[in-house]
């Protein structure tokens, strides 16, 4: 389309429900939802703020730009700002959605560009002057209004601070805002030259559209677990105090002096390795064993997802923004918010026992739970997928890829033998087993002896494919931890000699990136599946090793250089965010992650196209995870064209053997 205006734009809001647990759309659905302040520069003009509290009216021109086809809106984090103005104007759900494509967002720049979340971070890591970054008082200016206050005698047993409150503060407020429009607008400005492709932006507004719809959730099973869940640990806790005679059996310093003291071990912490290690160990007392087994009870964390499931629905029994974007930093794929659906806890009742597993939950009959599952708690946290449902008398579809990463790192590699598996069979684990210990392939079954080799070859497609040594063997838990060492280094000489295509990526990988950060070369791998190169911007400061995927995205790793590693030798560095300690640092990177990364990526592009597929075809996903989509089906939809549409290859992935299977039900599972 062609452009008529640029409006940048930021906005300060109130509402009552907390934001942080209960997510974007239940917090401005709150009926004391308001928009404070809105601050925008139209066409790179100087920032003004309309004080929207003090009755300042958006003036008519900006209205009218607000809303035309034509005009481009950019905020950092635009869902925020789109979907709030839109409860402000009360527009209906269709023409929200609607709005969607005049949107631009500015946090999702900065992240496909390989930089952090966050105004302050991205503005750190850009090294913005500190008056084009945010006011240091920003955050506090915001508990200040922007959230309700705690009645004192101080503020007079107000629940709220207004304006007239603090005028000076609230000044300061008016100039934080117009002053994220001006660190937006230059964070914009720096990245100008990198942009982010128009596939991803209109997969990043169908990301929207998704969070908007929600999925339904069955709130008399959430409302049930809860209260059995509190119940069970009052009674669990009533017994550890019996049971130890402690004033506060929760407390880690009481339990840990009384467990060394019942043991004669030295116990120093509670930690859920060492509870484990404990129990599984020679223990004499029966009380301790008893102990242990009531603190695993009593500490276990997935329950409250329920409490997130219960505080994140809206009026109408949906959660809604349960996906986050670009979540993944660098490769693209989407991370979970609010109940996290990405790391739910997996579920080991027999399917065919659910029903009455949650009947039971619902009935808040714990006694029944008990004499047929056996642990109250556990089979709550087992059925936490559950209470995800399709809509009132529908069903949810379900369909994920099988072995994506193995299928896409094979093509990637050309490793023929692995892509013949997956074009015909598709065993992957018998195949590699076979591979590895040169046993006919029919053997390999259950039944006979050796069948158990099949663990082994699903360990090493699982767990070898990106450099990974023995360890990552026993790391990505395929593999017994007592695995002895010749053993696991065996498995990997031979999956690494099965797979010599696959093992020469990463060295060639690692090499082109070399070439690409000392020389300034671009070079074109996999007959023009891959492209490595340097990319700079001087007079912004921006330098990138960019990967060019076969779809056309990138993979950008900023200031990128060579450093020493942990082992003294040569490594590839750039700066990123570290994932534990969520810091802008340095990192080291090596051919074998490189793959990784550039598989990852690959598999989420895979993923992205069907979810565009299938939403044009129709089919209303609720949610998705890793490569599983979940759709709330309508009459007449059928599991086989969710799995057709999953496994059509992509046109910039010719020969790529991708395939799905799934399931249909009313409720959420794990098959």
């Amino acid at each position: 389309m062609e452009t008529l205006h640029h409006l940048s734009i930021d906005i300060e809001t109130f509402s009552s429900v907390d934001i942080g647990k209960s997510g974007l759309y239940r917090y401005a659905q709150s009926p004391d939802f308001q928009i404070l302040l809105f601050a925008y520069s139209l066409d790179d003009s100087p920032v003004k703020v309309i004080d929207l509290a003090a009755g300042e009216e958006i003036p008519g021109e900006i209205k009218l730009v607000l809303f035309h086809p034509d005009t481009i809106l950019h905020a950092y984090n635009a869902a925020f700002e789109w979907y709030c103005i839109s409860r402000f104007w009360n527009l209906d759900e269709k023409t929200t959605a609607w709005w969607l494509s005049q949107w631009r967002c500015t946090m999702l720049h900065g992240l496909y560009c390989g930089y952090p979340a966050g105004l302050v971070a991205v503005g750190r890591a850009l090294g913005l002057d500190e008056d084009k970054q945010k006011l240091s008082t920003g955050k506090a200016l915001i508990r200040y209004f922007c959230v309700p206050c705690k009645p004192s005698k101080v503020n007079g047993g107000r629940i709220r601070n207004l304006p007239h409150h603090d005028p000076e503060k609230w000044e300061l407020f008016k100039t934080y805002n117009g002053q994220d429009v001006v660190t937006e607008m230059e964070v914009e400005r720096r990245l100008s030259r990198f942009p982010v492709p128009e596939e991803v932006q209109r997969q990043w507004e169908t990301d929207q559209k998704i969070n908007l719809r929600g999925v339904a959730i069955d709130l008399d099973l959430v409302s049930g677990a809860l209260a059995l869940d509190a119940e069970a640990k009052e009674q669990g806790l009533k017994e550890a105090a019996e049971l130890t005679g402690l004033s506060n059996p929760n407390s880690v310093a009481q339990l840990t002096k009384w467990l060394t003291d019942e043991t004669g071990q030295d116990v120093t912490d509670l930690r859920k390795t060492t509870v484990s290690e404990l129990l599984g160990g020679d223990l004499d007392s029966d009380k301790a064993r008893r102990m242990l087994e009531l603190r695993q009870e009593l500490s276990k964390t997935s329950t409250k997802k329920y409490d997130a499931l219960e505080v994140a629905a809206c009026a109408d029994g949906r959660v809604r923004g349960l996906l986050q974007f670009y979540g993944a930093n660098r490769t693209g794929r989407w991370s979970g918010r609010l109940v996290q659906p990405q790391n739910l806890p997996r579920t080991y009742i027999q399917p065919e026992l659910l029903p009455l597993a949650r009947d039971l939950v619902k009935d808040r009959q714990a006694d029944g739970l008990r004499l047929v599952f056996g642990s109250v708690t556990d089979t709550l946290s087992q059925l936490i997928r559950t209470a995800f449902t399709a809509a009132p008398g529908g069903t949810l579809i379900d369909a994920d890829f099988s072995a994506i990463e193995a299928r896409v790192v094979a093509w990637l590699a050309d490793e023929e033998w692995v892509l013949e598996v997956f074009r015909t069979h598709g065993k992957i684990y018998e195949a590699t087993a076979s591979q590895l210990y040169n046993v006919p392939m029919d053997k390999i079954k259950k039944g006979n002896e050796e069948y158990k080799l099949r663990q082994y070859g699903k360990a090493a497609t699982l767990a070898l494919g990106y450099g990974g040594g023995a360890s990552a063997l026993i790391t990505a838990g395929h593999l017994d931890k007592e695995t002895p060492e010749e053993e696991l280094l065996d498995i990997r000489d031979r999956w690494r000699q099965s797979n010599p295509h696959i093992v020469q990526l990463w060295y060639t990988v690692e090499a082109a990136a070399r070439e690409a950060i000392s020389s300034g070369r671009t070079i074109t791998l996999l007959n023009g599946r891959l492209e490595i190169a340097r990319e700079c911007d001087p007079c912004n400061g921006l330098d990138f090793l960019t990967v060019r995927l076969p779809n056309g995205r990138k993979l950008y790793y900023v200031k990128p250089h060579f450093g020493t590693n942990r082992f003294g030798q040569s490594a590839i560095c750039y700066w990123g965010l570290n994932q534990t300690t969520k810091k802008w640092q340095e990192l080291e990177t090596y051919g074998g992650k490189l793959v990784e990364n550039i598989t990852q990526a690959v598999a989420r592009d895979c993923l992205a196209e069907a979810i565009e597929r299938l939403e044009a075809a129709g089919y209303p996903l609720v949610f998705h995870i890793h490569d599983e989509v979940v759709i709330d089906a309508q009459p007449g939809q059928k599991l086989e064209d969710v799995e057709r549409i999953m496994s059509e290859v992509p046109a910039w992935a010719p020969g790529l053997p991708l395939n799905a299977d799934g399931w249909v039900n009313p409720f959420f599972k794990k098959e």
